[in-house]
């Protein structure tokens, strides 16, 4: 009498077995169809990003410019990494330490902080959508660990630095600082790189010119980041 419970159990097993494998097909085919090339960035500039896609189809005046990491500004590197990622250069694209506060802070119910490094964010602004579902965030997962394999640092935040949004369609750094201080990314100073950084949270709302409390005291608080942080010349 137990055969045929053993013979039911088996049956289960391939079973299980053949979807898991028609399932890992499916999702070998769908990446190779669909992924972008990674590596090619390496060496070749992106023409534009999902997102900046997006805001050129909705409204006609999108401000953005391609400019080398070699001329934009030490100081708003300093900046953006102070404000944004200060693990950039020691996490292999996940900041596993500020992903436990943010867990933390929902399960208390506390607002939750953005916990999100400069290379999730590259992945999502690139390719993706501003979606928080499942789907989006597991492609955003495999494409933040594809980035750190197949780019150096520098060039992972010459990209972020190009393509980040720092106002009402106002793309990347070059663009932001001849919009807000009417000179080349090049030269900004430290005052002028904290007022971009600050922006990067809330790009609609949060950028030079805007005159909010939760706005300055988050310049002020980039500033005196930056001026704790000398390390960050060693590494830029």
């Amino acid at each position: 009498m137990a055969r045929p419970k053993k013979r039911g159990a088996r049956r289960w097993f391939f079973r299980l077995l053949t979807v898991g494998a028609a399932a890992s097909a499916v999702l070998a085919a769908w990446t190779w169809f669909t992924w972008p090339d990674v590596a090619a960035l390496a060496s070749k500039d992106p023409g534009s990003s999902a997102f900046i896609d997006v805001a050129r189809a909705e409204r006609d005046d999108v401000e953005w410019r391609w400019m080398p990491s070699s001329e934009i500004s030490l100081e708003l590197k300093k900046a953006v990494i102070a404000a944004e990622d200060l693990s950039f250069f020691s996490h292999s694209g996940f900041d596993t330490h500020e992903l436990k506060i943010a867990a933390r802070d929902a399960v208390r119910g506390k607002r939750v902080r953005g916990a999100s490094t400069i290379t999730q964010q590259l992945a999502k602004n690139l390719w993706l959508s501003p979606s928080r579902s499942p789907f989006r965030k597991i492609r955003e997962a495999i494409l933040t660990r594809q980035l750190e394999t197949h780019l150096s640092k520098g060039r992972i935040l010459e990209l972020y630095l190009n393509l980040v949004q720092f106002g009402p369609a106002v793309y990347g750094a070059e663009a932001a600082a001849r919009h807000y201080f009417g000179r080349s990314a090049a030269d900004l100073d430290a005052d002028q790189a904290a007022a971009l950084a600050a922006s990067l949270p809330r790009p609609a709302t949060w950028h030079p010119g805007v005159e909010t409390r939760g706005y300055a005291l988050a310049v002020d608080r980039i500033r005196d980041r930056v001026e704790r942080c000398d390390w960050l010349d060693k590494l830029l």
